[in-house]
């Protein structure tokens, strides 16, 4: 019971890799507000872990609007007293090429992707020095390497991963520890979906698992272990820290194509 009695803000928990890690979370002992902006994947998430068990809220709110970010923290307070963990999840793609991306959607994802992280962290931070507690960001691989056709998304993340160094040098006197995640390929709804509009599904979806050294992509389970992980003590030297978690992804290229890779991966 790593988290026992420990109150996590998760957000983006309805579904993929943010719900994985509210199971994972929960498991282990912690309360849980669970947070997205669609209600209904919401309460299907705060419905499972209380059967399971869990003292868990389940909180709609845009989290690039300032002041639902200020009710979700106050929310967060009046029900559980404090704040312990908060992982900041909730993330959007924009996968276009820079000459095709319009004024609007590169500011929509920054919103999402960076400026969410600067509300949640900024409101929650009175309650985080009061607990000594652990910020953990979702970052990708994207953010560390680039990707192709994908310029928008990847400089997000990059943004990520520089908030998430400079605010460990910030808030470590604080007794604060803020590290990141950078997945490659991850098994979650949003990925399904855009494997679904390709061309052909079926062979972009074995590209996508070949991408990766080990030969497959990511479960969210997986993903939520590292969550875990940063949250817990099992980290508590642990700051400043961007863990890849990519199944070899950034160092693939100069593997060089595996013959057996001519048969299915499963």
């Amino acid at each position: 019971m790593r988290l026992h009695n420990k109150t996590a803000i998760i957000t983006g928990s309805g579904s993929g890799i943010g719900k994985a890690a509210a199971e994972v979370f929960a498991s282990e002992g912690a309360k849980i507000a669970v947070v997205d902006i669609n209600k209904e994947k919401l309460n299907e998430t705060v419905q499972e872990l209380q059967q399971q068990g869990c003292e868990a809220i389940g909180i709609c709110c845009d989290l690039t609007n300032e002041d639902q970010v200020k009710d979700l923290i106050t929310s967060v307070i009046q029900r559980f007293g404090g704040i312990d963990i908060l992982f900041n999840n909730a993330g959007t793609i924009l996968p276009k090429k820079i000459e095709d991306i319009q004024e609007h959607e590169w500011n929509r994802l920054f919103d999402v992707n960076v400026k969410s992280m600067f509300l949640t962290i900024k409101y929650g931070l009175e309650h985080l020095k009061a607990s000594k507690g652990s910020i953990v960001n979702m970052g990708s691989m994207t953010g560390v390497v680039g990707q192709q056709f994908n310029p928008a998304y990847s400089a997000t993340k990059g943004a990520v991963i520089a908030l998430t160094k400079a605010l460990a040098i910030d808030l470590a006197p604080l007794g604060i520890r803020v590290n990141s995640i950078s997945p490659a390929g991850v098994k979650t709804p949003l990925l399904s979906n855009w494997l679904q509009k390709q061309e052909n599904p079926e062979q972009a979806s074995l590209a996508q698992d070949r991408s990766h050294l080990l030969g497959r992509t990511a479960t969210s389970k997986e993903i939520a272990n590292v969550a875990l992980f940063l949250a817990s003590d099992d980290s508590s030297f642990v700051t400043g820290e961007n863990i890849v978690v990519d199944g070899g992804a950034t160092i693939g290229y100069a593997a060089g194509p595996k013959p057996e890779w001519d048969r299915a991966v499963v």
